[in-house]
């Protein structure tokens, strides 16, 4: 991090930078208390996010504590990914209307594209935004609703001082510190913040604020912190040979095993930061004049998402889960050269039978 220019931040200049980055005309989205989690949304002022709250989380389970400070950001990632802002669960493709005994595409007009800044995005969903890139952005086909999102937005990081216990950023090479595709990055040290400069975007939004010389005590404090956060993970996900491992375990009996526990709740697909499956479902009013076309979020845990004339191609739970995770950490690598994973343990947390992907990994390996 002394690579890049760095400056101190008072806590109250928080409240001053979400106000400029307002000003110049951004809607921010940041950490907010409700529904008894730490979710992510609209922010006006420092008040707004989540300050001297905690979220103590262990596989099938989460629930919001109080600090013994007041910390802004003491907390690990929450049920939302910043996917549901740029690849939204919910879009409409088009409509159409009956007229004169056939139908019309009507033409309405677009609302307009929000220019998000996001504020407090953690190291693990920075590496999920680079892999969504990758899928949505960065081959042939380009997603239009993913990318006119993405263009423009403004990235606050904040470097992990605090892992759940779910938590495996550490060995996916993917956290607690952000290594690369923020604006600004911050570092929470009691009531002042280190800040470092990622873009030229971020130094003219650090300019409008009063920032303060940075001492050698002060990364000092930077690099415990987060060192320190690094070793608070408990789990920590054997990469070595994954791919290969998971390719040759078509028929492994670990997963029917798994299988007797899954749900089929499809909850770890939609906390995922990663995941993009998607469908598409027509609607109509009952008068049949009014019809319209929908994306919406899908996933590989469901029946119907691999249904053709005849059935599902994967009828079982176990083809179900098994295909999730071979996907995850095996298929993902040969298609956009990563992991689908970056360690962000919300499936873990999430999971109402509280099933572990590290956990099954092992159990793989140990069969």
């Amino acid at each position: 991090m002394a690579d890049r220019a760095q400056a101190v931040l008072a806590r109250a200049e928080i409240g001053k930078l979400i106000a400029a980055l307002a000003n110049r005309g951004f809607e921010v989205i940041g950490p907010v208390v409700r529904d008894g989690a730490i979710a992510l949304d609209h922010v006006e002022h420092l008040e707004d996010l989540p300050v001297g709250w905690t979220a103590v989380q262990g596989a099938g389970r989460y629930r919001l504590e109080r600090r013994s400070d007041e910390a802004l950001f003491g907390y690990a990632v929450g049920p939302h990914s910043w996917k549901a802002f740029l690849f939204p669960p919910t879009v409409r493709l088009w409509s159409a209307e009956r007229s004169n005994g056939g139908f019309r595409i009507v033409d309405e007009a677009k609302p307009a594209t929000p220019r998000y800044a996001f504020l407090g995005v953690r190291a693990c969903d920075l590496a999920a935004i680079a892999v969504q890139d990758r899928v949505l952005i960065g081959g042939h086909y380009v997603d239009p609703v993913y990318a006119s999102r993405r263009d423009g937005v403004f990235v606050v990081a904040v470097h992990c001082g605090h892992s759940a216990e779910t938590c495996f950023c550490a060995s996916m090479q993917t956290g607690p510190a952000a290594r690369g595709g923020f604006d600004l990055a911050l570092t929470e040290l009691g009531h002042e913040f280190l800040v470092d400069v990622g873009s030229d975007a971020g130094a003219a939004v650090l300019a409008d604020l009063s920032p303060q010389p940075v001492t050698d005590a002060v990364r000092e404090r930077a690099r415990v912190a987060l060192e320190a956060s690094a070793a608070q993970q408990t789990r920590r996900m054997n990469t070595d040979g994954l791919k290969e491992l998971l390719n040759g375990a078509f028929e492994h009996p670990h997963w029917k095993r798994v299988s007797e526990r899954c749900l089929a709740c499809a909850n770890c697909t939609m906390v995922c930061p990663t995941c993009f499956c998607s469908a598409v479902q027509d609607v109509s009013d009952v008068t049949g004049d009014h019809a319209e076309r929908w994306r919406v979020w899908d996933s590989c845990f469901t029946l119907d998402h691999t249904y053709i004339h005849g059935g599902s191609v994967r009828a079982s739970g176990e083809a179900r889960y098994r295909q999730w995770l071979t996907h995850k950490f095996a298929g993902w690598v040969d298609q956009f050269g990563t992991s689908g994973c970056v360690g962000c343990g919300r499936c873990i947390a999430w999971c109402p039978a509280g099933i572990d992907i590290v956990q099954e990994v092992e159990g793989l390996r140990e069969g």
